[in-house]
């Protein structure tokens, strides 16, 4: 049921009505119905009580058009959302939209809290999944085996498209918790008067706050808002999956179960485009969350000296801790029989004494005894487990498997480090800063006029010797300079936090093996390589275009053949990690063709590594939108060939996917669980590969027809560059300062060098949704044509993971488009001829697309079909009248900027999943 079929209730006598509350259908409303009407309701009296009665007339006017429009298709009703749009003043305009934009993001919450409510009495998935692969024949030895291997890996990334300022989450974090309360009270038939208030404050607290950001995020503001969600999620999230993980493998209750499940992020390691990631951001980022993760750890291990309050008057302690409390600072005669608490006295201080000796600056939560700083994190936990020792040989099991347990199990997940920062540059960096310093010890070597097999001779000439590269006092360019600090930098950091700090150097645009191996030089510059190939960073080529997937298998197997790799590979246990790009492989060859080559590349990598008996893990750098890799997380795993996961995953988690998934503690941890169950089920449960002789003939015709149809539309079409960037709102969004990276990675208007982001983004913002589908209905129309009166696409639909996920997506976006607000976009772009010659080709691609799904699947998508779609509309409606004020060449005041700004807020909180 949608919200415009959410039956009116009629606002009790000296009430305002919500805003926006719905409205006609015979049908029992849901959760999430209750939810939004509670919610809209006090954003009404909000409105109605900050703005007037005008304010509040003009929105209700707008919602109950566009409800009426979407209820019965009213052209009457449309007129009047037109009528009532273009005569919005200034502001107007601002209520409107603000209006519109806030009960969207609490549309978001109620959902998301129906969600909750759904899922809460739902038994373990993993559980239920390790209990599926016992009855295939696994013992719970081989299981256990199997996650002491296992990695899944979620990395928050530096490309945002969460667009909200950390007050306005503020308070929409504590509308959750008070929703929370709020269903605990009525549940036990309690008032819920107070909180009421409570939730009617914040959403006035909202109303009052600007929304948009006035200054351009930098890296450090990026690396804090990334931080934020191990408060909101993922402290309280990861012991309880390892925990879930301890009971569904029937592990012993002393054993501790391996820390698989670690958080990655690229904020502050990043650098591919973004000028500002520098040596000192790097310093800054793991300054910044090591402080977070050592501020946690002594708020915990306080409120454990509160809790640990066992005296040897009643029960012993071990040896071990007599010891530690022997040699604790404390020395107050109240807790001279009290050896736990004084253990965590001195751990205490010397968890401040590392936070003191990791930034000098960092305020403590109070003051502490002089103490030894912690090298690292495993002398931390050393002591941790010597208190959990002690406390289970002396009937205190129960006890130990409380905040301690939780605490153990963050620093082996944690450590000082926190979260695991992958560097990343493109290979174009990496080759100029390499033929610099080949110049520099011997001039004239011209390494950029070489052949690929004269480099790799040279590269790996340099990885067997001694040498250094590196001449004192020479004066290298800025861009070098740069480089080999950052490199620096890593050392350092590995040095100070260990291993698990930094994990993995990313080359983007890899296209060669001298790409790869000109990173392994710059890496052994810096120390972190050497010539025996001891080397703890993952070096991973990352292949992003068409071409790049096709060539990826060839590049690796000739890089094995090289014993300088190998050797490397050797000492990181025959373990290669290769990450696929869906962003750049869809802009550059539709979604159909980027979806196929993906999935052959991972075809072929898994017979070449499975060949050389070597390992492989697959880090797959999807965006939150179907036109970058997105969907559903279980589909998306259990969709991947056999062999591609086998216990080992990294996914990129981006934009304001990051926000939706781990603002919540308990819905993080649902998607969490969904990721290691479906680790699980894609590993030990793999049936054969489905894609036979049939299915792969079926995809590379449609691959084929579909890439030249996205093709000749995006890069062959005279004009196209010019109907994109004036009918999307793609020049606007650069002025929305969403993040540190600039939009394009050059000057130029040509899509080839826009990033995958803003060019997904701005067609989700005008409702075409172009990534996500073009090319599949022409793609499903030549070969129904090739072959009449097959039904082979229905059958693959119904049998292969793969294809029904790609169809799913197609449905998804099919849904979230809508070309008469489409249209409305188009009419921005001045030259007729060229609007209706790109417009109507896009449109009979729809049509076409819209027509294919129904023949394979049996239903008919509908365009904005969506629930939201009733409160989208007018934003979309509003953004288009300012676009043509904006362009008009007529002065734009700052208001009504501001209003143009806070209309792509409000459609992208209401699209979600759209960068």
């Amino acid at each position: 049921m949608t919200l415009s079929q959410v039956p009116q209730v009629p606002p009790q006598a000296g009430t305002t009505p919500a805003v926006p509350n719905g409205t006609g259908g015979p049908h029992a409303a849901r959760p999430a119905d209750d939810g939004i009407r509670f919610l809209g309701k006090i954003l009404g009296r909000v409105l109605h009580t900050q703005e007037g009665g005008l304010a509040y007339d003009t929105v209700e006017s707008i919602r109950v058009a566009s409800v009426e429009y979407h209820r019965n298709g009213s052209a009457t009703a449309y007129d009047k959302l037109q009528r009532t749009i273009d005569g919005l003043g200034e502001s107007q305009t601002l209520h409107v939209v603000r209006a519109f934009t806030y009960f969207l993001h609490l549309l978001n919450i109620a959902q998301d809290q129906e969600m909750l409510a759904s899922g809460r009495n739902k038994t373990s998935q993993l559980v239920d999944m390790l209990d599926a692969v016992r009855a295939t024949g696994m013992t719970d030895e081989q299981i256990q085996m199997f996650f002491r291997d296992a990695l899944v890996s979620p990395v928050l990334t530096a490309h945002p498209t969460e667009i909200r300022r950390q007050s306005i989450m503020r308070s929409e974090f504590s509308i959750v918790e008070l929703l929370d309360e709020r269903a605990r009270a009525h549940a036990v038939g309690a008032s819920a008067d107070d909180i009421d208030l409570a939730i009617e404050r914040e959403i006035a607290t909202l109303w009052q706050t600007h929304m948009l950001r006035r200054s351009k995020l930098t890296v450090n503001d990026e690396i804090r808002n990334g931080l934020a969600y191990f408060d909101h999620t993922f402290f309280q999230a990861v012991p309880r999956i390892m925990m879930a993980a301890h009971r569904a493998m029937n592990l012993d209750k002393t054993a501790d179960v391996p820390p698989f499940l670690r958080i990655g992020t690229w904020i502050g390691g990043d650098r591919d485009g973004n000028p500002f990631v520098t040596e000192q951001v790097l310093r800054d980022c793991f300054r910044m969350q090591s402080g977070h993760a050592l501020r946690h750890y002594l708020d915990e291990v306080d409120k454990l000296g509160g809790e640990l309050s066992m005296s040897t008057r009643v029960v012993p302690a071990s040896d071990e801790i007599e010891e530690l409390a022997a040699a604790s600072p404390d020395t107050s005669h109240h807790r001279m029989d009290e050896p736990y608490r004084k253990v965590l006295v001195g751990v205490f201080a010397r968890l401040s004494a590392t936070l003191k000796d990791i930034d000098p600056d960092a305020p403590l939560p109070r003051a502490t005894l002089p103490a030894t700083p912690y090298g690292q994190p495993a002398e931390f936990l050393r002591e941790l487990d010597a208190i959990d020792a002690s406390l289970r040989a002396n009937h205190g099991e129960i006890i130990a498997s409380g905040r301690l347990r939780d605490l153990r199990q963050k620093v082996r997940s944690f450590g000082f480090h926190l979260a695991t920062v992958d560097l990343r540059q493109n290979s174009a960096i990496h080759e100029a800063t390499v033929a610099e310093l080949f110049e520099a010890v011997a001039p004239g070597t011209g390494y950029g006029e070489m052949t690929e097999d004269e480099r790799i001779a040279l590269l790996r000439q340099e990885l067997d010797s001694p040498r250094s590269l590196l001449r004192p006092f020479w004066g290298y360019s800025e861009a070098t300079e740069k480089e080999l600090r950052i490199f620096n930098a890593a050392r350092e950091t590995l040095d100070r936090f260990g291993p698990q700090a930094i994990t993995t150097a990313i080359i983007s645009n890899a296209q060669s093996v001298s790409d790869v191996l000109e990173l392994m030089v710059l890496l052994k510059q810096a120390g972190i390589l050497d010539t025996e190939g001891r080397c703890t960073v993952a070096v991973v080529p990352l292949f992003e275009t068409i071409a790049d997937l096709q060539e990826g298998p060839r590049i690796m197997a000739d890089l094995l053949d090289l014993p300088e790799y190998a050797r490397v590979l050797d000492y990181q246990g025959g373990r290669q990690e290769i990450m696929l790009g869906y962003s750049d492989s869809n802009k550059d060859g539709g979604f159909v063709t980027s979806g196929w080559e993906l999935h052959k590349a991972e075809r072929e990598l898994v017979k070449l590594f499975k060949a050389r008996s070597l390992k492989l893990r697959l880090f797959h750098g999807r965006g939150g939108s179907v036109g970058r890799g997105g969907g559903p997380a279980r589909e998306a795993i259990v969709a991947q060939p056999p062999g591609a996961v086998d216990g080992q995953i990294r996914l990129t988690e981006q934009g304001e996917v990051i926000s939706s998934r781990y603002s919540h503690s308990v819905i993080g941890y649902d998607h969490l669980k969904t990721l290691v169950t479906a680790t699980v089920e894609a590993s030990l449960m793999a049936g054969p590969d489905l894609v036979d002789a049939e299915a792969e003939a079926i995809m590379e015709s449609l691959s084929a027809h579909a890439f030249r149809a996205y093709r000749a539309l995006v890069f062959e079409t005279d004009g196209f560059e010019d109907f994109f960037w004036s009918s999307t709102i793609i020049n606007e969004v650069a002025a929305l300062n969403i993040g540190s990276r600039p939009a394009s990675r050059s000057k130029s208007r040509e899509i080839t060098s826009l990033r995958a982001i803003p060019w997904v983004f701005s067609w989700a913002q005008c409702r075409i949704m172009l990534p996500g589908w073009y090319g599949f209905g022409t793609a499903v129309a030549k070969w129904r044509a090739e072959n009449p009166g097959s039904d082979a696409l229905a059958r693959l639909y119904a049998e292969l993971p793969f294809f029904h996920s790609m169809v799913s997506k197609v449905v998804s976006m099919i849904e979230k488009s809508d070309l008469s607000i489409a249209a409305h976009y188009a009419d921005l772009v001045e030259d007729a001829e060229l609007r209706e010659r790109i417009f109507s080709r896009i449109r009979e691609e729809w049509e076409a697309t819209v027509e294919a799904v129904e023949q394979i699947t049996g239903d008919r998508p509908e365009s904005g079909a969506s629930d939201r779609s009733p409160y989208l509309d007018p934003l979309n409606h509003i953004q288009v009248a300012l676009m043509k004020r904006s362009r008009s060449g007529e002065e734009v005041t700052e208001r009504l900027h501001r209003g143009l700004l806070l209309s792509i807020n409000g459609v992208a909180s209401g699209l979600r999943n759209t960068g």
